[in-house]
C-alpha cells in the first residue's frame, strides 16, 4: 500500500515540472503527508490544473464521506472491475506529485519505516483517480486514491505493493480525456524499473501524522 508520502518541492516546481496551466492551490512543503489530509493534485479538462483534493476517495454514489477512510489505494489489477473506482478511471485519472514515499518494513516484532525516492531525488507522479462528492448541503467535496501495484525488486524486500509511479513520458497519456481504452489505460500501471529508487532509514517519528517536518526524510541508522 501506500499510506504517506512527501512532497517538499514548492508549487512553483511543481507547475514547472508538471506543466500545469492553471494553479488553484498554494501547497507548503509537506514531509509525513496522511491519508484524510487535503494534497496536490493535477487534473486535466481543458487545462491542466494543480488543486487541492481530500486524499480517500469518496465515490459520487456514497451517502457517507467516511467511506474515504477504506479508500486511500486502488489496487491495479481489480480498477476495472471495483464498482468505487471502474467510472473514474475512463473519466477521471489524475496525477498526485511526491518526491519520496515511506513505508514500514516488519521483522519480527520490529518496524522500522523508510522513504523511498528517485534516486536523482526529482519529482516524480503517482497514478490517482478522483471523485467530486456532493454533501447534503449542496457543497463538493474532490476526494483521490493512490494507485498501488506489485513492487519492483527493491519494495519486494519491504512490502508486497508500491504506488504506481508513471514515467515521465506516460503522464500526459494518463492524464488525457480522451483517452477511454481500458487495456491501454492500464497498460502505463506497472512497478517501476529497478534502480531508478533508493531507500534509507527515518526516524520513528513519522509513525505520527501530527510529526511533519523536515527531520521526517532525514537519513536515519537503525533505531534501538
Amino acid at each position: 500500500m501506500c499510506g504517506r508520502f512527501t512532497l517538499h518541492h514548492s508549487t512553483a516546481e511543481i507547475a514547472k515540472r508538471f506543466a500545469v496551466q492553471e494553479v488553484m492551490f498554494e501547497f507548503s512543503p509537506r514531509y509525513n503527508i496522511a491519508p484524510s489530509q487535503p494534497i496536490a493534485v493535477i487534473t486535466q479538462n481543458g487545462v491542466r490544473a494543480l488543486g487541492a483534493h481530500r486524499w480517500g476517495l469518496v465515490p459520487s454514489w456514497a451517502k457517507d464521506p467516511q467511506i474515504g477512510n477504506r479508500m486511500i489505494n486502488a489496487r491495479a489489477e481489480t480498477l476495472a472491475e471495483k464498482p468505487s473506482f471502474k467510472t473514474a478511471l475512463t473519466r477521471r485519472r489524475c496525477l498526485i506529485p511526491a518526491d519520496g514515499f515511506y513505508e514500514w518494513k516488519k521483522e519480527g516484532k520490529t518496524s522500522t519505516p523508510l522513504r523511498m525516492r528517485l534516486q536523482s531525488d526529482e519529482l516524480f507522479a503517482l497514478a490517482g483517480l478522483w471523485e467530486e462528492w456532493t454533501a447534503p448541503d449542496g457543497s463538493p467535496l474532490r476526494t483521490c486514491t493512490i494507485i498501488t501495484t506489485s513492487p519492483n525488486s527493491l519494495m519486494s524486500s519491504i512490502h508486497n505493493r508500491m504506488p504506481a509511479i508513471l514515467q515521465p513520458e506516460d503522464e500526459a497519456t494518463w492524464l488525457d480525456p480522451t483517452l477511454k481504452d481500458v487495456p491501454e489505460i492500464l497498460s502505463l500501471l506497472h512497478p517501476y524499473p529497478d534502480g531508478a529508487l533508493e531507500s534509507h532509514v527515518v526516524s520513528k517519528r513519522v509513525n505520527a501524522p501530527a510529526f511533519d517536518d523536515e527531520s521526517c526524510i532525514a537519513t536515519l541508522e537503525d533505531e534501538e
